[in-house]
């Protein structure tokens, strides 16, 4: 492919190229080397498993490697220690060395769902970092100063509200850019909060002698919240290791508003582009095309019968988890306190939650609205108990 069709292809779906101009002297003298560049991406195994905010980024890591580059993936298990301080409003909390070993595990696993194997080299920046002397770091550290640090937005956010900055935290964004640095990264791909840490790795290769990084930045996927960036600290996530049914549920709960960004930034599909005259079409087609990447074709139609019988005909899902309850004979019947059935059959995890339900109307039994927490009920043998939308029970 000609070096516009790389461009292009590129481009699509990002917010900003820093520079588009450095991209295309990249590209042309990579195609008369008949080489490759080297496109980096970093993720702190900070939590377990992958959601799709990280797959805006894996799918444009992807599109690179379809245009015959290679990806450094960087496993921050060395920054994970200090953790990312982006979009925080406070420091984090440290991991320990077992969690941060389990979740790097996780994320080999789960990152070759999409890129290219034979073209990814996965490497640890604690290979690197953890032999840094102690005078490398302050050397490292002299080359920013606390003013230019401020200049990062959630930096001065924090310090104008008097809420403490930890040193280490200044630290962070060096470490990244020195990871830059040593892996000879070619392009850096982030979101919209690494636009700090990313300008950083330029800098710093600059003065390493290196040719600064291109810097090709992505939109951030808002969690099911509608509010803030998908996190599983925030538990606005869908993980992309979610069973079919889950994502696909999860998807259609979100709002409208928030379904066309959705298909923005994960399908690529501007709202102009779309046909908004049945809007529980149009997220149905959302939901049915995210299981299908993820989980497969099969799946996803799975899935979509499912919903349409389960939700749009207010039918019973085809399976379901049965509950042995003690003292319930077959054909029997036997009274029980309803929060007491909840916890039971472990539709929820305490009696508070329980009872939340219940007031909320979110429990039904056999069809029946359960309203009064102190109601006892009636379960039969194959009785069906539900709570919300997606969580059934048939007593047996």
């Amino acid at each position: 492919m000609n070096i516009d069709g790389q461009v292009k292809i590129i481009r699509k779906g990002t917010v900003e190229i820093i520079s588009e101009r450095e991209l295309l002297q990249k590209l042309s003298a990579s195609k008369k080397k008949k080489g490759f560049l080297r496109i980096k991406y970093g993720a702190d195994p900070s939590r377990p498993d992958l959601h799709l905010g990280h797959t805006v980024a894996l799918n444009k890591l992807r599109q690179f490697q379809e245009l015959g580059h290679r990806v450094i993936f960087i496993i921050g298990d060395f920054t994970a220690m200090i953790g990312d301080p982006s979009g925080q409003s406070e420091t984090r909390k440290p991991l320990s060395q077992k969690e941060i070993a389990e979740n790097a595990s996780s994320y080999r696993e789960q990152v070759f769902k999409i890129l290219d194997k034979k073209q990814t080299e996965l490497v640890y920046n604690s290979k690197w970092c953890q032999k840094m002397r102690f005078s490398e770091v302050v050397k490292l550290a002299s080359r920013y100063t606390v003013a230019r640090m401020l200049e990062r937005d959630d930096f001065l956010k924090r310090y104008k509200a008097r809420q403490p900055i930890g040193i280490h935290e200044f630290l962070y964004p060096l470490i990244q850019g020195y990871d830059s640095v040593v892996v000879k990264a070619d392009v850096e791909v982030g979101g919209t909060d690494q636009k700090f840490n990313l300008l950083v790795g330029r800098e710093l290769q600059r003065d390493f002698g290196q040719t600064p990084q291109v810097a090709v930045i992505l939109p951030l996927l808002v969690g099911t919240d509608g509010r803030q960036k998908m996190s599983k600290s925030f538990g606005n996530y869908i993980g992309i290791t979610e069973s079919s049914r889950e994502m696909f549920g999860k998807i259609m709960s979100i709002s409208d508003r928030l379904m066309f960004d959705y298909y923005s930034i994960l399908l690529g599909k501007k709202s102009s582009e779309l046909d908004i005259t049945d809007l529980k079409e149009l997220k149905l087609n959302l939901a049915r095309k995210l299981a299908e990447r993820h989980h497969g074709s099969s799946a996803a139609e799975r899935e979509y019968q499912h919903f349409e019988k389960v939700f749009s005909r207010r039918g019973l899902p085809d399976e379901m988890q049965k509950c042995c309850l003690d003292g319930l004979s077959a054909g029997g019947e036997k009274d029980i306190w309803i929060i007491k059935l909840l916890l039971l059959t472990q539709m929820v995890s305490s009696r508070t939650e329980a009872e939340r339900l219940v007031r909320q109307g979110a429990v039904t039994l056999d069809g029946k609205k359960i309203k009064e927490v102190r109601k006892n009920v009636t379960v039969r043998d194959g009785v069906v108990l539900r709570v919300g939308r997606r969580k059934f029970r048939k007593i047996t």
